[in-house]
């Protein structure tokens, strides 16, 4: 074997190493949310699966010994009669053995917790993220999750969404930390309801619409009446004047970033409807990129790829939520160029090679 047969042999090594350790990680950190879930039963059947992938494999078991402290602790908050969810009430727990008026106590606990969460903590911190875990309320992956808030605003959450709830006499403020939302929002002519992200805020009073957070981006969909949008630097500058902000009304799209707002676009309120009804994801000209993105938010593990090779590819298509491998079948028939290799389970590579 030569030497850059070698050096080829060598990196596929790596690479394979390389995918079955995030492979592993991702899967442990996947345990880890379904463990801190709110209903009883669900956790139950958690349970049953984690034991079942701890005894498939030894390496599976020796990720599980690192996470059993963080397990247990969960556990028992959940059995307490503590309303928080079982990662924030970790915290508090945590931290209540720290001097209570000690910062550097306080910092020892964080710490301890954030160690509590390796997994390693690099990787485990960004699949689920600390924001995530600590949210008021959060979905795993490939879950739907509605409520109706104390005030009869009704929320739906998409999969591996998180938000936290800011309500008190002058203002209803939720606060969107990852992932999509659908809200229906109830009147209140006294308190103003807000949806905040990284981007800027969305202001309504009585309407339904749906807002995503993407890479560096707040996507809003208006379904019902009408809301003005800001955006972070507005915000930021304490600019209330209204005539900086954007109008967007029933039947429009308007992507934010933190220092700008989109060309309004139209889009077919029935269709966004019916995907949130049929749980599917409804592209119209997207990037096969973006594409990949949400459909990694629906599937556990990685959806792995090179977004400059793909770049160029753009997808016009009804995808299925509840059945992420066969969406991926369905771009690889609609896109006979892609290559989909199923590494393992959890692990799934896109790519486009060079045709000889």
């Amino acid at each position: 074997m030569n030497d850059s047969a070698e050096e080829r042999a060598l990196a596929a090594h790596a690479d394979h190493s390389a995918n079955a350790s995030l492979s592993l990680a991702e899967q442990a950190a996947h345990w880890v949310v379904q463990l801190s879930g709110d209903d009883p039963a669900a956790c139950a059947v958690a349970q049953q699966g984690f034991d079942a992938w701890k005894n498939a494999d030894p390496r599976h078991a020796a990720a599980a010994a690192r996470l059993q402290g963080l397990i247990s602790r969960m556990q028992q908050m959940r059995q307490s009669e503590t309303s928080q969810r079982p990662a924030r009430a970790a915290l508090d727990a945590a931290m209540a053995h720290a001097r209570p008026r000690s910062r550097k106590g306080k910092r020892v606990a964080v710490t301890a917790v954030l160690l509590l969460l390796a997994l390693p903590v690099w990787l485990g911190l960004r699949v689920f993220p600390l924001d995530y875990l600590l949210a008021d309320m959060h979905t795993g992956t490939g879950q739907w999750q509605t409520r109706v808030l104390d005030d009869g605003t009704r929320i739906t959450l998409n999969s591996n969404s998180a938000v936290n709830l800011r309500f008190d006499r002058q203002r209803r403020l939720l606060q969107l930390v990852q992932g999509e939302i659908l809200v229906q929002v109830a009147k209140d002519a006294q308190r103003p309801f807000v949806v905040q992200t990284a981007q800027g805020s969305i202001r309504a009073l009585g309407t339904r619409f749906v807002v995503s957070r993407e890479a560096d981006v707040t996507l809003l969909n208006m379904l019902e009446s009408r809301v003005s949008v800001r955006t972070a630097q507005q915000l930021a500058l304490r600019d209330d004047n209204d005539a900086a902000a954007a109008v967007v009304s029933a039947g429009q799209r308007l992507r934010i970033t933190a220092e700008a707002l989109g060309v309004l676009e139209s889009i077919d309120v029935r269709s966004v409807d019916d995907a949130w009804k049929y749980h599917q994801l409804v592209v119209q000209g997207q990037s096969l990129a973006e594409v990949l993105d949400t459909l990694n938010r629906y599937r556990p593990g990685l959806i792995s790829y090179d977004r400059s090779q793909i770049a160029n590819i753009h997808v016009a298509a009804v995808l299925p939520l509840d059945d992420i491998d066969r969406a991926l079948n369905l771009l690889g028939h609609s896109f006979p160029q892609l290559r989909m290799r199923r590494l393992s389970p959890y692990l799934v590579r896109v790519d486009a090679p060079a045709s000889p």
